[in-house]
Order: structure tokens, then sequence, then C-alpha cells
């Protein structure tokens, strides 16, 4: 008889599926090629002491990066992607706007947490770095997690599906380990089960904050390119919040934002309302995805 399920991990071409009273069950995606993510629902089959995926629910939303090469699938059906920075090391804007553009295609809730508020001098550099999100309307916290300083993000995530993004040594383990107290043992108990030796930080996986199971923490790998080639290049401009209002002003229907006359965008430039450092990262991007694919 097929049950509903959760995914809650995967590696490779397993995945760990928790059933409503919370089993955990590894279970084999039907077909040679598996689509399951962490976050799917999904109707599965037992067999002796394991499972097979039968049937993957549609989803709200699919949060992933893509490359020339490859696709990148992160989790499914998330209320929300907070997006991990630190005082140190440096965060990379460019990373951090490839991750906004994903979340605003796939009309996910981006927050941006600035971690290690306690080093006082970096952490203010950092944070005058991201003062231009704030006007943007983008959600900004701050905090210090090794000092047990979560501001208010516990508030922030309950009740809610939330995948925590972000490049090594931001704090993310910290982050999670303070919020779910035997979250490396979990880990470390999926993984196992997975076969994926020490490879356990490779593998997406979901922990509950409470044992009411209503707040889902998705803990990520660390990355070090986010790859948006699943980005139309002409819809760029309207993941940017500080470039859509200025893009109904252009002369031309199919402008770009780059060279043509009577452009809404560059007159935004010229004007002060759009910054030249975030018009560079746009022209960037648009000439990375608008080049030749060489197979």
């Amino acid at each position: 008889m097929k049950q509903s399920g959760l995914v809650v991990a995967s590696h490779g071409r397993h995945c760990v599926v928790e059933t409503p009273d919370g089993e955990r069950r590894i279970c084999h995606p039907r077909g040679k090629k598996s689509q399951v993510v962490v976050g799917d629902r999904v109707q599965w089959l037992a067999s002796t002491d394991e499972g097979t995926i039968e049937k993957v629910e549609p989803r709200h939303n699919l949060f992933y990066r893509q490359d020339e090469i490859r696709t990148k699938s992160f989790a499914a059906n998330l209320d929300q992607v907070l997006i991990l920075l630190a005082a140190e090391p440096e965060f990379s804007e460019m990373q951090l706007t490839r991750a906004l553009i994903a979340a605003e295609a796939e009309h996910i809730t981006p927050i941006i947490v600035l971690n290690k508020r306690d080093l006082t001098e970096l952490h203010a550099r950092a944070f005058a770095r991201l003062e231009p999100y704030v006007k943007m309307g983008y959600t900004v916290l701050q905090g210090a997690f090794k000092t047990g300083d979560l501001g208010d993000l516990p508030e922030r995530l309950k009740d809610k599906t939330t995948l925590v993004l972000g490049p090594s040594g931001t704090g993310k383990s910290t982050l999670i380990n303070a919020l779910v107290p035997n979250a490396n043992v979990a880990t470390a108990e999926i993984s196992q089960a997975l076969n994926s030796g020490k490879h356990t930080t490779t593998s997406t996986t979901w922990h509950w904050v409470d044992a009411e199971r209503k707040t889902g923490l998705i803990d990520s790998p660390g990355f070090q390119e986010f790859g948006v080639h699943h980005i139309d290049a002409m819809q760029l401009a309207a993941y940017m919040p500080d470039f859509k209002p200025h893009v109904t002003n252009c002369k031309f229907y199919n402008c770009t934002h780059l060279h043509e006359p009577s452009c809404g965008v560059q007159d935004a430039v010229a004007s002060g309302a759009i910054s030249p450092s975030r018009y560079k990262l746009y022209g960037m991007l648009f000439a990375e995805l608008t080049q030749p694919v060489n197979y």
C-alpha cells in the first residue's frame, strides 16, 4: 500500500523518506534518473526494510543553481531561503546577487543574515556593503552565533521551511547546532545509512527545530560558485528589485539596458537610483547568460 512521506535527505541514488508519524526509511526512486530532492512530498511503497518512490507530488517551487554543465537542486517546497554571510571571510556580492535572483525567480522569500557581529569593525564594514539591499526591501538580520546571539532569527523561522545557504566559514553549522541540538547526530546517522561516509557535508539534510515538526531547517552543502544559467538574460532586470521599477521606462520592449537609447535603467544609473556596482554586476551576469555554450 502506498504511503505519503517527506524527503529529508538525498544522496546519489538513495533518499530518506519520513512518514507522518516520524519514521524514516531509505527509499530508491523508480527509473534510472533520480528526480527526488529534499523537501519533496512523495508517495512511496514499502518493501522488506527499504522502499520505492512511486510518485513525487507537484512542487510549489524548486530552488536550484545551474552552470554550463550541470544542474544542482537544493530543495523543494520552501517558504524562504536564509542566505548566510559573515563579517569574515569577506562575502562576494556577485554570489549574493546570484542567490537572490534564483530565489526571486522561484518566488521564494530570501532573508540575508550577517553573522559575527562580535567582530565589531569588520562587521560594520560588511553591514555597510549590505545597506543597498536593505533599501531594496530585503530583510537583513545580524547575529553572532558563536556567542549565542541569534537575534530574532528563531522567530523568523517559526512554522516555516527554510533552506540555509552560504559559503563555508560563515557559521552555518554553528547556527544549525544552536537551533537543533542533535543535528550532528542526525546527519551522521543519515549519512551512515546512505553510505556517504566522510562526504556527509555534500548531502542536503532536513532538520526539525521543534517537537511538533512544524519548523523545518534544511542544511545545504557549501559551494564556491552559484550558476544562474536557468535564468533568461532578458528577465534578469525583473528579478533585481532596484532595476525592476525602471524597466517600464524603456523605449524598447526588448531592451537589454546596456546600450539602447531612451533606456529607463541606464537613466536610473545616471541619476543614482541604481548604484554603479549593481549595474556592473548586471552587465557581467547578462554577458554570462548570453554567451554561446561550447559543448
